[in-house]
């Protein structure tokens, strides 16, 4: 797995500042999409040991409220299993903060209906995450006043809540 780039001391994605890891590799190709040079699974750099390490050490000062992941797709399978050490090394260093992360595929009918039962790793990466924005960027449903996301059709998802219930609940901004 490649990353495009780590932003620390984040405040866009997510609720709080926040560490904000951008994954290579999407296939939704979403027209508008603000990171395009992200789809390819091969741009950015090498997701290693050493990257975990510093986003965890970089989530240490009390003021930083969690961690988000986006991308590229952090839900393509590839970047799940890439993905796993990190969550659970977070959520094992700092159960109290939040992980967010963003996708283009839907909570219910994609992730959980699909992925779920294809892929183990799909739960267990599902497991450690707090807040879930789904579905594709539409360009005919942008709205920069949303907070959080950027059209109209994502929903902004808190995956434990939503799993238990077998309902949507959403984020009470």
């Amino acid at each position: 797995m490649n990353y495009a780039e780590i932003k620390y001391c984040d405040v866009a994605n997510g609720p709080g500042v926040r560490t904000s890891l951008f994954v290579s590799g999407c296939t939704h190709h979403c027209k508008g999409c603000f990171n395009e040079v992200a789809w390819d699974f091969n741009y950015g750099q090498p997701f290693t040991q050493e990257t975990i390490n510093t986003i965890v050490d970089s989530l240490k000062p009390d003021y930083i409220a969690g961690l988000t992941l986006l991308g590229g797709e952090p839900f393509e399978h590839c970047n799940q299993i890439g993905l796993l050490p990190l969550v659970k090394a977070v959520k094992n260093t700092y159960p109290h903060k939040d992980i967010w992360c963003f996708t283009g595929y839907l909570f219910d009918k994609e992730i959980v209906e699909n992925m779920c039962k294809k892929w183990q790793e799909t739960k267990e990466f599902l497991s450690f995450i707090d807040v879930l924005v789904d579905g594709r960027f539409e360009q005919e449903l942008a709205n920069m006043m949303l907070p959080f996301k950027g059209s109209e059709n994502q929903r902004t998802i808190l995956v434990k809540e939503s799993l238990e219930s077998g309902n949507i609940c959403l984020y009470p901004f």
